[in-house]
């Protein structure tokens, strides 16, 4: 007996999975009809109906909760194995998702130092924020901030804590660093950041004006054009308060948050991960041994 087309198969495995052929439509990227008449022509070269079809709505029968128990793990296996193996065939360029801000005002000034050390390995960056898919965006590594939970099946290890103060320039500082009245830039992407600083401080802004920006790296910019006063990580910020660019009149503090580098595989499975693990550990032990020197 031969086997129906593997199309078939993958077809009814999205059905079963989402238990809507509209839904699998749109993950599949195809028409409802077409998904349809795939899950029908399994169910007809199998002789065994797969769902039971009752007002429009669709659900797995015995036969099709039997199928899907293999089909599930056996499209499973074989996307991690296609994705295994076209990491395997680009072992000299790594792909990392890095959150935006961290990546233009931290990484990428950075990595000459990494390209000098290690020239055989090239580092291609994906600008990305939040929970990540390692399967369907490609990548072998990835830097995140630890405000979210990840899954157990993602490797992580602590790069270095995360230490946050305010930035402003020489002229929009306040007069006895106080912060009452002053202009306070906001990012939405961090919204409680300002919150947490002067709770952490013990110390309140009475009568300050709100500005707030799409970006985290937009509120650091607009600092650093007298636009106000910034809440800023300290390693976003390095560059501009070693030019006088940016004062920290406040030091930085812990803010109980840490950055991390995930990888979808333990990082001693892969030579190149293990290569950029290894620097950036060292590059991140660098940047906060200024934290004291700085102030």
């Amino acid at each position: 007996m031969s086997l129906p087309p593997l199309a078939a198969f993958r077809f009814f495995n999205v059905a079963a999975q989402t238990q809507s052929f509209v839904r699998a439509a749109e993950l599949l990227h195809v028409t409802h009809g077409a998904v349809s008449r795939q899950v029908r022509l399994l169910e007809e070269a199998m002789g065994v109906e797969l769902f039971e079809r009752r007002n429009r709505a669709i659900f797995l029968n015995h036969a099709g909760r039997t199928l899907y128990n293999v089909t599930g793990p056996m499209f499973e296996q074989l996307q991690s194995t296609v994705y295994r193996l076209q990491q395997e065939t680009r072992e000299d360029v790594l792909v990392l998702s890095c959150e935006p801000t961290i990546a233009m005002k931290w990484l990428i000034p950075r990595l000459p130092d990494f390209h000098e050390k290690h020239p055989h390995l090239q580092v291609q960056l994906l600008a990305a924020g939040g929970p990540i898919d390692f399967t369907r965006s490609g990548a072998d590594l990835a830097i995140r901030r630890d405000d979210f939970h990840w899954d157990e099946s993602v490797h992580s290890m602590k790069i270095c804590d995360e230490w946050i103060g305010p930035v402003c320039t020489a002229a929009t500082r306040p007069p006895g660093d106080r912060l009452d009245g002053t202009r306070l830039l906001y990012s939405k992407t961090r919204p409680m950041a300002w919150d947490n600083w002067l709770r952490l401080q013990n110390l309140s802004a009475r009568d300050a004006l709100k500005t707030e920006y799409e970006h985290f790296y937009l509120c650091v910019q607009a600092a650093a054009a007298g636009l106000g006063i910034a809440m800023a990580s300290f390693l976003m910020v390095q560059d501009e308060r070693a030019s006088g660019q940016l004062l920290a009149p406040w030091g930085f503090v812990r803010d109980g948050s840490a950055y991390c580098l995930l990888s979808p595989r333990p990082f001693d499975e892969c030579p190149k991960s293990t290569t950029f693990q290894q620097w950036i550990a060292g590059q991140a032990n660098l940047s906060i041994e200024q934290v004291d020197r700085q102030g």
